[in-house]
Protein backbone atom coordinates (compact mmCIF):
# COMPACT_ATOMS: atom_id res chain seq x y z
CA UNK A 1 0.00 0.00 0.00
CA UNK A 2 2.77 2.80 0.81
CA UNK A 3 5.70 1.23 -1.66
CA UNK A 4 7.89 3.60 -2.88
CA UNK A 5 6.01 6.06 0.00
CA UNK A 6 8.12 8.73 2.05
CA UNK A 7 7.47 8.72 5.37
CA UNK A 8 8.79 10.86 8.07
CA UNK A 9 8.39 9.47 11.94
CA UNK A 10 9.58 11.42 14.98
CA UNK A 11 10.46 9.74 17.71
CA UNK A 12 10.77 6.67 15.75
CA UNK A 13 13.52 5.03 17.48
CA UNK A 14 11.72 3.47 20.23
CA UNK A 15 8.16 2.44 21.44
CA UNK A 16 4.92 3.39 19.62
CA UNK A 17 7.08 5.42 17.22
CA UNK A 18 9.93 2.19 15.94
CA UNK A 19 7.10 0.04 15.39
CA UNK A 20 4.82 2.67 13.40
CA UNK A 21 8.42 3.15 11.45
CA UNK A 22 8.45 -0.76 11.14
CA UNK A 23 5.37 -1.19 9.66
CA UNK A 24 5.77 1.40 6.89
CA UNK A 25 8.78 -0.33 6.50
CA UNK A 26 7.42 -3.46 5.82
CA UNK A 27 4.56 -2.04 3.70
CA UNK A 28 8.06 -0.54 1.68
CA UNK A 29 8.03 2.80 2.23
CA UNK A 30 11.34 4.97 2.79
CA UNK A 31 11.08 5.74 6.05
CA UNK A 32 13.06 8.50 8.03
CA UNK A 33 13.20 8.63 11.75
CA UNK A 34 14.71 11.68 13.78
CA UNK A 35 15.28 11.04 17.31
CA UNK A 36 17.38 11.82 20.56
CA UNK A 37 18.62 8.57 20.73
CA UNK A 38 21.58 7.43 18.82
CA UNK A 39 20.89 4.53 16.38
CA UNK A 40 21.05 4.04 12.20
CA UNK A 41 18.71 7.29 12.35
CA UNK A 42 18.91 10.88 12.10
CA UNK A 43 20.46 11.78 15.17
CA UNK A 44 18.41 14.92 16.74
CA UNK A 45 16.34 16.81 19.07
CA UNK A 46 13.28 17.92 18.12
CA UNK A 47 13.31 20.27 20.93
CA UNK A 48 16.00 22.62 19.15
CA UNK A 49 15.11 24.86 15.67
CA UNK A 50 18.39 24.03 14.24
CA UNK A 51 17.90 20.23 14.60
CA UNK A 52 14.86 20.17 13.28
CA UNK A 53 16.19 22.24 10.30
CA UNK A 54 19.08 20.10 9.39
CA UNK A 55 17.13 16.96 9.43
CA UNK A 56 14.29 18.64 7.18
CA UNK A 57 17.87 19.79 4.81
CA UNK A 58 18.63 15.99 4.84
CA UNK A 59 15.23 14.52 4.03
CA UNK A 60 14.92 17.04 0.75
CA UNK A 61 18.17 16.68 -0.28
CA UNK A 62 17.59 12.81 -0.73
CA UNK A 63 13.96 12.94 -1.51
CA UNK A 64 12.06 15.31 -4.13
CA UNK A 65 8.20 15.12 -1.93
CA UNK A 66 7.19 13.69 1.60
CA UNK A 67 3.74 11.38 1.81
CA UNK A 68 3.53 11.21 4.84
CA UNK A 69 4.40 12.69 8.23
CA UNK A 70 4.01 10.94 11.74
CA UNK A 71 4.43 13.62 14.96
CA UNK A 72 5.26 11.16 17.35
CA UNK A 73 8.32 12.36 19.44
CA UNK A 74 6.99 11.88 23.51
CA UNK A 75 7.67 15.15 25.61
CA UNK A 76 8.98 14.94 29.37
CA UNK A 77 6.25 13.98 31.93
CA UNK A 78 6.56 16.43 34.96
CA UNK A 79 4.11 18.29 37.38
CA UNK A 80 3.46 21.08 39.42
CA UNK A 81 5.69 20.15 42.36
CA UNK A 82 8.79 19.35 40.30
CA UNK A 83 8.73 20.83 36.65
CA UNK A 84 10.52 23.96 36.08
CA UNK A 85 9.68 26.48 33.45
CA UNK A 86 12.77 25.46 31.35
CA UNK A 87 11.32 21.97 31.35
CA UNK A 88 7.65 22.84 30.90
CA UNK A 89 8.90 24.76 27.56
CA UNK A 90 10.99 22.05 26.50
CA UNK A 91 8.23 19.73 26.86
CA UNK A 92 5.93 22.38 25.06
CA UNK A 93 8.44 22.69 22.09
CA UNK A 94 8.98 18.71 21.49
CA UNK A 95 5.24 18.04 21.74
CA UNK A 96 3.65 20.77 19.55
CA UNK A 97 5.86 23.68 18.59
CA UNK A 98 7.94 20.78 16.53
CA UNK A 99 5.05 19.13 14.46
CA UNK A 100 4.07 23.00 13.70
CA UNK A 101 7.57 23.66 12.46
CA UNK A 102 8.72 20.36 11.26
CA UNK A 103 4.71 20.80 8.76
CA UNK A 104 6.04 24.63 8.28
CA UNK A 105 9.18 23.80 6.68
CA UNK A 106 7.42 20.84 4.72
CA UNK A 107 4.53 22.68 3.56
CA UNK A 108 5.76 23.00 -0.21
CA UNK A 109 6.83 19.60 -0.17
CA UNK A 110 3.95 17.31 0.62
CA UNK A 111 2.90 14.97 -2.52
CA UNK A 112 -0.62 15.41 -3.42
CA UNK A 113 -3.10 13.36 -1.25
CA UNK A 114 -0.47 13.50 1.48
CA UNK A 115 -1.21 12.75 5.46
CA UNK A 116 0.03 14.00 8.21
CA UNK A 117 -0.71 12.06 11.97
CA UNK A 118 0.15 13.08 15.14
CA UNK A 119 0.53 11.24 18.04
CA UNK A 120 -1.52 12.78 20.99
CA UNK A 121 -2.84 10.55 23.97
CA UNK A 122 -5.53 9.79 26.27
CA UNK A 123 -4.82 12.02 28.35
CA UNK A 124 -5.96 15.26 26.03
CA UNK A 125 -8.53 14.96 27.89
CA UNK A 126 -8.39 13.44 31.50
CA UNK A 127 -5.40 13.35 33.75
CA UNK A 128 -3.51 12.19 37.01
CA UNK A 129 -1.65 14.65 39.50
CA UNK A 130 1.95 16.07 38.62
CA UNK A 131 1.75 15.39 34.76
CA UNK A 132 1.06 18.79 33.71
CA UNK A 133 3.82 19.28 31.16
CA UNK A 134 2.95 16.07 29.11
CA UNK A 135 -0.97 16.72 29.68
CA UNK A 136 -0.45 20.38 28.09
CA UNK A 137 1.75 19.10 24.94
CA UNK A 138 -0.54 16.14 24.40
CA UNK A 139 -3.48 18.56 24.65
CA UNK A 140 -1.97 21.35 22.32
CA UNK A 141 -1.05 18.54 19.56
CA UNK A 142 -4.89 17.33 19.70
CA UNK A 143 -6.06 20.92 18.74
CA UNK A 144 -3.06 21.75 16.30
CA UNK A 145 -4.74 18.81 14.59
CA UNK A 146 -7.65 20.57 13.14
CA UNK A 147 -5.54 23.73 13.23
CA UNK A 148 -3.31 22.57 10.55
CA UNK A 149 -6.19 20.96 8.88
CA UNK A 150 -7.46 23.85 8.02
CA UNK A 151 -4.42 25.63 7.05
CA UNK A 152 -3.62 22.60 4.53
CA UNK A 153 -7.09 21.65 3.17
CA UNK A 154 -7.07 20.55 0.30
CA UNK A 155 -3.96 19.81 -0.25
CA UNK A 156 -2.78 17.11 2.94
CA UNK A 157 -5.36 15.62 5.73
CA UNK A 158 -4.19 15.79 9.12
CA UNK A 159 -5.61 13.88 12.04
CA UNK A 160 -4.78 12.70 15.42
CA UNK A 161 -4.17 9.03 17.43
CA UNK A 162 -4.77 9.44 21.17
CA UNK A 163 -3.10 6.03 22.23
CA UNK A 164 -4.10 5.10 26.13
CA UNK A 165 -2.36 2.54 28.44
CA UNK A 166 0.35 0.87 25.61
CA UNK A 167 2.65 -1.48 26.87
CA UNK A 168 6.27 -0.44 24.89
CA UNK A 169 8.18 -3.22 25.77
CA UNK A 170 7.77 -6.65 26.51
CA UNK A 171 5.76 -6.68 29.78
CA UNK A 172 2.62 -9.31 30.34
CA UNK A 173 -0.35 -7.24 31.75
CA UNK A 174 -3.00 -9.27 33.66
CA UNK A 175 -5.46 -9.03 36.73
CA UNK A 176 -6.83 -5.55 37.44
CA UNK A 177 -4.39 -3.92 34.86
CA UNK A 178 -5.82 -5.85 32.59
CA UNK A 179 -9.90 -6.53 33.39
CA UNK A 180 -9.89 -2.95 34.79
CA UNK A 181 -10.31 -2.04 30.67
CA UNK A 182 -13.73 -2.75 28.62
CA UNK A 183 -11.67 -4.56 26.05
CA UNK A 184 -9.99 -6.67 28.89
CA UNK A 185 -6.64 -6.19 28.03
CA UNK A 186 -3.72 -3.42 27.81
CA UNK A 187 -3.11 -2.16 24.59
CA UNK A 188 -0.03 -2.44 22.38
CA UNK A 189 2.24 -1.02 19.54
CA UNK A 190 0.54 -2.57 17.15
CA UNK A 191 -3.00 -1.18 18.34
CA UNK A 192 -1.79 2.20 17.28
CA UNK A 193 0.51 1.50 14.41
CA UNK A 194 -2.79 -0.16 12.41
CA UNK A 195 -4.73 3.02 13.30
CA UNK A 196 -1.94 5.62 11.86
CA UNK A 197 -1.60 2.93 8.77
CA UNK A 198 -5.55 3.14 8.29
CA UNK A 199 -5.39 7.36 8.44
CA UNK A 200 -2.30 7.24 6.22
CA UNK A 201 -4.29 4.89 3.57
CA UNK A 202 -6.63 6.12 0.30
CA UNK A 203 -9.23 4.25 2.66
CA UNK A 204 -9.50 6.72 4.92
CA UNK A 205 -9.35 9.56 2.84
CA UNK A 206 -12.67 11.47 4.46
CA UNK A 207 -11.20 11.10 7.28
CA UNK A 208 -9.59 14.53 7.60
CA UNK A 209 -9.20 16.89 11.26
CA UNK A 210 -10.37 13.98 13.41
CA UNK A 211 -8.89 12.86 16.84
CA UNK A 212 -9.08 8.81 17.51
CA UNK A 213 -8.49 7.76 20.83
CA UNK A 214 -7.48 3.99 20.77
CA UNK A 215 -7.45 3.66 24.59
CA UNK A 216 -9.52 0.02 24.98
CA UNK A 217 -12.66 1.93 26.36
CA UNK A 218 -11.27 3.73 29.16
CA UNK A 219 -12.33 7.09 28.54
CA UNK A 220 -15.88 6.23 28.11
CA UNK A 221 -16.10 4.43 31.41
CA UNK A 222 -17.81 5.68 33.85
CA UNK A 223 -16.47 5.36 37.47
CA UNK A 224 -18.18 5.70 40.65
CA UNK A 225 -17.43 4.07 44.18
CA UNK A 226 -18.66 0.74 44.30
CA UNK A 227 -19.35 0.39 40.94
CA UNK A 228 -18.40 -1.77 38.80
CA UNK A 229 -15.40 -3.61 40.70
CA UNK A 230 -14.05 -0.33 41.36
CA UNK A 231 -13.59 1.16 45.63
CA UNK A 232 -12.31 4.31 46.65
CA UNK A 233 -9.76 3.79 49.26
Amino acid sequence: MFKGKTVIVTGGANGIGKCIANRFKEEGAFVEIIDIAQGDHFVGDIGKKEDIDRFVQDVLSRHEKVDILINNAKPIMKGLDNCSYEEFQYALSVGVTAPFYITKLLKDSFSKNASIVNISSSRDRMSQSETESYTAAKGGIASLTHALMMSLAGKVRVNSVSPGWIETGKETWDGPDAYQQPSGRVGNTNDIADVVLFLCSDSAGFINGENICVDGGMTKQMIYHNDAGWTLK
